[in-house]
This record gives structure tokens, C-alpha cells and sequence, in this order.
């Protein structure tokens, strides 16, 4: 049986390469992106360590920027055929500052990452699963806990993730007469790069500071498995994993 094809942004630390490391280890070939090569080549060589029978492959690209998506998946489809699946986990936060200090250009950066970069893949994508044969696949992005509730002083990165739901839900629903899945991984305080500041303490709504819990990225990565492993039939449209002792429900 041929491996199926994943393509994951963001794929060289973090949740991408546990999603990586996860798929490969199914069986699944993965595409990891991203825009500095060193740790995309650790990601595939953990992968071909992980074993599984599937085949890695690193590509350099910054998903905020057409002409490297385009290239990402032309060498993709000519590599492997197809796509089966885009994990949509390119992103960034942004400095924690008070809304009117926040400057047009650090907006722009986190938006044009977060979300620009999640359409112009999940495009790419969608329109390669509508024209392979057999057609069909599955996209989930990367939604984040700040797609619910906001942190303080975090205007821009929520705002993207409040828009990554309002895409999940289109890509849903245009992608249903063609045979494409979407949906939505919600990440709750998984112990990556972006997440080590959580440890030493973190502003909250009642204006203290304090560390929260986390988890280990590799069950955010099993999450990932089990979404992109559902028959065509069937969908999560959300999920929200998060670290048990984080204060989400109430923010406190």
C-alpha cells in the first residue's frame, strides 16, 4: 500500500515536528516546510529513525509568501503524486503590549503568517486534492486556545486565530462536494520554543503573573494522527488538547 502524503508548516520544531514524527512512524510520507533548513533536516532524520516505511522530505519555504507555496507543493505533487493532507501550523506570536502601543508593522507580520500564509496553503492544497485522482483529502489548522479566549495584550495573534476558525469552517464546507475534510486542532500550552515563557510566568486577567502547566507536544502530535487517519466519511471539525492544569476554562 502506498503511503499516504502530508504536508506540514511549521514542521522543523515544536508541534509540527511531532506531527511529523507522529505520521511518519503510521506510515505516512511527510513534507515538512519551513524557513530555516537546519532544523527541517532534523525533523526528517528523526522521522527515517522513527521508521514506519514512509519517505521525508525537507523544503525551505516562508508560507507567507505565494511564490514558496507554490513551490512547496509543485515539489511535493512531483516527488510523491499527491497531497492527503496539509497541517496548516505555520505561526507566530507577537510581543505582549497594550492594543493602541501596538505598531501597524508588528500586526502585519503576525497576520500575514498566521493567516495569509494558512490560506495561501490550505488554496494550494485544495485545489490539488480536487484535481488528483482519486480526489479528496484533509486540512487541519493550527487554531490555538486563542481562538476561544484571548490573553492580555495579544490583539494580533488572537485576532488570526479568531480567523483561523471562520477558514476551518469555509474550507469545511467548500471542500465537502470535492471530497475535502477541514478541521481544527486547538493547542493548549504544548512545551515547545513558543511556549517556554509559560514556566517562569505569564501575565493573566487579573493582572498577576503566573506559570501554567504545559504538556508534551508529542500528544498534540498523537491528536494530530488520529485527525488526519479518520476515514473520508468522517470528520473533527474541532478539538481542543490542552495541558489539564492550564487556566483556560475561566482563564483562572
Amino acid at each position: 500500500m502506498t503511503s499516504k502524503i502530508a504536508v506540514i508548516t511549521g514542521g522543523g520544531t515544536g508541534v509540527g515536528r511531532a506531527a511529523a514524527l507522529g505520521l511518519a512512524a503510521d506510515g505516512w510520507s511527510v513534507v515538512v516546510a519551513g524557513r530555516r533548513p537546519e532544523p527541517l533536516d532534523e525533523t526528517v532524520a528523526a522521522m527515517t529513525a522513527a521508521g514506519g516505511g514512509g519517505d521525508g522530505l525537507a523544503v525551505v519555504a516562508d508560507v507567507s509568501k505565494e511564490d514558496d507555496v507554490e513551490r512547496l507543493f509543485a515539489v511535493t505533487v512531483e516527488r510523491f503524486g499527491r497531497v492527503d493532507m496539509l497541517f496548516n501550523n505555520a505561526g507566530r506570536g507577537g510581543a505582549p503590549k497594550p492594543f493602541d502601543e501596538l505598531t501597524f508593522d508588528e500586526w502585519r507580520k503576525v497576520v500575514d503568517l498566521n493567516l495569509n500564509g494558512a490560506f495561501l496553503c490550505a488554496r494550494a492544497a485544495m485545489g490539488q486534492m480536487k484535481r488528483q485522482s482519486p480526489n479528496g483529502g484533509r486540512i487541519i489548522n493550527n487554531g490555538s486556545i486563542s481562538a476561544h479566549t484571548p490573553r492580555p495584550n495579544s490583539a494580533a495573534y488572537t485576532s488570526t486565530k479568531h480567523a483561523m476558525t471562520g477558514l476551518t469552517k469555509s474550507l469545511a464546507l467548500d471542500g465537502r462536494p470535492h471530497g475535502i475534510a477541514c478541521g481544527q486542532i486547538d493547542i493548549g500550552n504544548a512545551e515547545t520554543p513558543m511556549t517556554a515563557r509559560m514556566a517562569e510566568g505569564v501575565p493573566q486577567a487579573d493582572g498577576s503573573v503566573r506559570a501554567e502547566a504545559r504538556m508534551a507536544a508529542d500528544d498534540v502530535g498523537r491528536a494530530v494522527v488520529y485527525m488526519a487517519n479518520l476515514p473520508p466519511e468522517a470528520n473533527v471539525l474541532f478539538m481542543t488538547v490542552m495541558a489539564t492544569e492550564m487556566p483556560f476554562v475561566g482563564r483562572g
